[in-house]
């Protein structure tokens, strides 16, 4: 690399579903395995949020089996790092000219306050019509529903994408309490979504710019691509 590059993240500010009591928020490793692997190539990171302050970590992600794939345990230890989570900045102080690359990762907060953000669509469309990369995974791609290009075009339409699948959803027990199939409504917008033969399998998917990456599992296979993107 040249010069030094910057990676944008905005994760959720969402910690509950609406319709269930369950807690939610971000997938701590949707972030962590992303974030290993773009520093130790040398990117500048920073993390914003929809609101931001405080970001909300899904419980399950914290699990003692979740914690221990690829190190997020090292990062949940790693009291600096995770002080990061505690008064992010918001996206509507984002200035993309400040970044090269926006990655979104998920957890099932994203489904409530991704695509309903205005500020978080421009701030994409902005991304992607700087010629910058775009990437999300796994529910991530929920910020890409509502994203509109400047021909009114969805930025998915005609686009080959990926996204946390609707048998996954079922897997994980969670088809009553989302809002929405990610799956059909990237469909719905004209994105070509393809997805892993076996559920939870990796499984990352670039047309051009574009990154998308289908479940935590796939978060590094992400990371490798946007960071072989702009080296």
């Amino acid at each position: 690399m040249a010069d030094k590059k910057s990676i944008l993240i905005i994760v959720t500010s969402v910690g509950k579903y609406e319709k269930v009591g369950f807690r939610t928020g971000l997938w701590l490793g949707e972030l962590t395995h992303f974030w290993d692997v773009a520093k130790d190539a040398g990117f500048d990171l920073t993390i914003a949020s929809t609101d931001g302050g405080h970001v909300p970590l899904d419980p399950e992600s914290l699990a003692h089996d979740v914690l221990g794939q690829l190190g997020t345990d090292q990062r949940y230890a790693d009291r600096d790092f995770m002080n990061l989570l505690e008064d992010t900045m918001s996206v509507a102080d984002v200035n993309v000219a400040d970044y090269d690359a926006i990655y979104l990762p998920g957890g099932h907060g994203v489904m409530f306050d991704f695509p309903q953000s205005e500020k978080l669509a421009s701030l994409i469309t902005g991304f992607y019509e700087s010629g910058k990369i775009v990437s999300a995974v796994c529910h991530g791609p929920a910020g890409l529903l509502n994203v509109r290009l400047s021909n009114g075009d969805y930025l998915v339409k005609d686009k080959d994408v990926t996204g946390f699948s609707w048998p996954e959803e079922e897997v994980a027990q969670r088809g009553e309490a989302v809002p929405f199939s990610l799956q059909d409504d990237l469909k719905e917008r004209g994105g070509k979504y393809t997805l892993a033969d076996k559920p939870f399998d990796t499984y990352v998917v670039q047309d051009g710019q574009l990154i998308t990456g289908q479940n935590p599992g796939s978060a590094k296979a992400v990371a490798d691509a946007v960071v072989k993107q702009l080296s």
